[in-house]
């Protein structure tokens, strides 16, 4: 079994409730409310602003680090994407009536782009980094897809957001980069896995922090 198998096994409870939230269990039944949905849109978009120059730093950390190519290539393909996600938040923003200008980060966002920004350090491997960004990505696609399953009933306004990150290419470029993932950890040593796994879980729970933030707003 892979190393990150063996993770999701492992901490199955914590992984659940990042990718079956509330948040994502009331968009797939119709009862979210659509102040909780632009709290969220908002509060993403300044994620996905600080999450640029983090996969910036994890694509030079492939580059030094790595020994192959093809991975360089697949963690490219996510930058390049990132600029059309960006307009893709501002075209909903606009749609919805939400100000990107006059967002405060509320604290969970706050430290969930503090600790993109400490991935970013040199004392952070590429192992240990691109863990952290397979965990990440992987949380968003499965959420997603939640709401995109037979028998869901998400509003059709929403579904474009759930397509965005739900839809089956996504999932498998995760898939591509939990393959990356476990091909480090593979090579890594016993102190270098440990610190992936703390680093997995941590996602994990900023990921449920930051679901929380946008039900509750805080």
């Amino acid at each position: 079994m892979e190393i990150t198998e063996t993770w999701l096994r492992k901490h199955r409870p914590i992984y659940l409730r990042a990718t079956q939230h509330p948040f994502i269990l009331s968009i797939r039944d119709a009862s979210l409310p659509l102040s909780s949905f632009k709290r969220w849109l908002g509060q993403d978009y300044i994620f996905v602003r600080a999450f640029v120059p983090f996969i910036a730093s994890l694509l030079v950390k492939a580059w030094k680090e790595g020994d192959d190519e093809a991975n360089v290539d697949i963690i490219l393909s996510g930058i390049a994407t990132l600029n059309d996600e960006v307009s893709w938040f501002k075209r909903e923003a606009s749609k919805w009536g939400v100000s990107l200008d006059g967002i405060v980060p509320q604290p969970a966002n706050l430290v969930y782009c503090s600790f993109l920004e400490c991935l970013m350090s040199a004392q952070v491997d590429y192992t240990q980094a691109v863990t952290a960004f397979w965990a990440i990505e992987a949380v968003y696609q499965e959420s997603f897809a939640h709401c995109l399953e037979d028998g869901c009933k998400t509003r059709d306004e929403l579904k474009e957001t759930c397509e965005r990150w739900g839809n089956d290419s996504f999932g498998q470029y995760c898939r591509a980069l939990q393959g990356i993932a476990n091909r480090q950890l593979e090579k890594a040593s016993d102190q270098v896995v440990a610190k992936a796994e703390a680093l997995f879980v941590r996602v994990l729970e900023l990921e449920v922090e930051f679901w929380n933030m946008s039900v509750l707003g805080s």
